[in-house]
């Protein structure tokens, strides 16, 4: 298999890792509408719904980890970092992948599994508030997620080879972002003429492109190239 195989064969799983758990974020809505509906309006409220929220959005929150790391979407410090040729970029990336993401993520998934064991032999309950609900499977989230962030940083750390290799980052995968949106409205304006609309979504593309592959647009080349 190629390194870009491998890429496209993780950015994959962790893409579609993160939509499966999108939909918890449906029934953590359903699950808090109910609820301030029975609070205020029947006077009759859940005591063990707070810890529930708090393992739904949990869930949501760790297990969409690696869809956010395959997109490039994890918070970074780029004031330095962005001013960086790819090479570069991908070199430190690289020394941190090794020093710190990996080391950490090992930790994660063995201290998460040594938890979700005991929570399990234990048969483990929340003791929040009363009646808390068993917490033995939220805990067990733990370790997956923690594998399933381990598995993309692999992914990550070919494509810092393959970027130090040839100069330039791997694609991405896409979705549905902010750019689709502004481009939408804008496609749909009366009050836009074609070159003001062509120039608005190309400034807009780079700037997302750049965002995407955490590089510096050189405005000068782009300026160049429009005609």
């Amino acid at each position: 298999m190629s390194p870009l195989r491998f890429i496209h064969a993780i950015d994959l799983v962790s893409y579609w890792s993160g939509k499966a758990a999108s939909w918890l974020i449906v029934a953590l809505t359903f699950v808090v509408s109910i609820e301030v509906f029975k609070r205020y309006i029947l006077n009759a409220p859940t005591a063990w719904i707070f810890d529930l929220n708090n393992m739904l959005y949990g869930s949501l929150f760790m297990l969409c980890g690696a869809y956010t790391l395959a997109l490039a979407g994890h918070v970074r410090a780029d004031f330095v970092y962005i001013y960086m040729k790819p090479r570069a970029q991908a070199s430190l990336d690289l020394i941190l992948y090794f020093l710190f993401f990996i080391p950490g993520m090992i930790g994660l998934i063995y201290a998460g599994a040594d938890f979700a064991a005991d929570s399990w032999r234990i048969g483990e309950h929340s003791t929040v508030t009363a009646e808390g609900p068993p917490v033995y499977h939220f805990k067990s989230v733990i370790p997956v997620a923690g594998a399933l962030v381990l598995l993309q940083g692999m992914a990550e750390i070919v494509r810092c080879l393959v970027a130090i290799r040839t100069g330039a980052w791997p694609s991405r995968l896409e979705d549905v972002e902010e750019i689709d949106v502004i481009e939408t409205q804008l496609g749909r304006s009366e009050y836009v003429d074609e070159e003001s609309r062509r120039q608005a979504m190309e400034g807009a593309h780079a700037i997302d492109e750049a965002a995407r592959h955490r590089t510096v647009v050189d405005e000068t080349d782009r300026q160049s190239k429009t005609p």
